[in-house]
């Protein structure tokens, strides 16, 4: 009779204690899950935003990494919310109207502006973040041919 007691008290106990842990677990998850990270920039395989800031007057400062497997033309780059980009801008620091990237270099874009509903985005620094989409027009070195890539950035206006 002893050793039935014994199971009954150690079998409710466990379950009691298994069901606590679930429950802490799933409340952790909830609060973890609800902070989304302030800065973020996915762009897909082969390119990377080595930093990123966004100015009050919507003016985006990027630094592009490039990994892809053959050297690129970057002809425009745009910001918007939402994804329609009309106002593609290249940085005219060069005499062509490209920014030649090789395989595994970066370049720091400083002439992007983000557009919100089609108007140039403005928000206050430290209490206002941009989330919108980038586009990447490039064409191959190689081959010539044109590519577009899509991103999303979300970027708190810092400056």
């Amino acid at each position: 009779m002893k050793l039935q007691s014994a199971i009954e008290y150690l079998t409710t106990y466990g379950w009691a204690i298994i069901i606590i842990s679930i429950v802490v677990v799933a409340l952790f998850e909830i609060v973890t899950s609800a902070q989304q990270p302030v800065q973020e920039c996915i762009l897909p395989a082969g390119f990377s935003c080595e930093s990123y800031t966004l100015a009050s007057n919507g003016l985006l400062t990027i630094n592009l990494g490039q990994a892809t497997t053959y050297p690129i033309q970057v002809t425009a780059m745009g910001c918007t919310n939402p994804q329609s980009l009309s106002n593609m801008i290249i940085e005219n620091t060069m005499t062509a109207n490209y920014i030649s990237m090789p395989i595994g270099s970066n370049y720091i874009f400083t002439n992007v502006y983000c557009y919100s509903n089609g108007t140039v985005y403005s928000g206050t620094v430290g209490a206002s973040t941009f989330s919108g989409y980038l586009e990447i027009n490039y064409t191959n070195s190689y081959t010539g041919f044109p590519n577009t890539q899509y991103g999303t950035i979300r970027v708190e206006v810092t400056r």
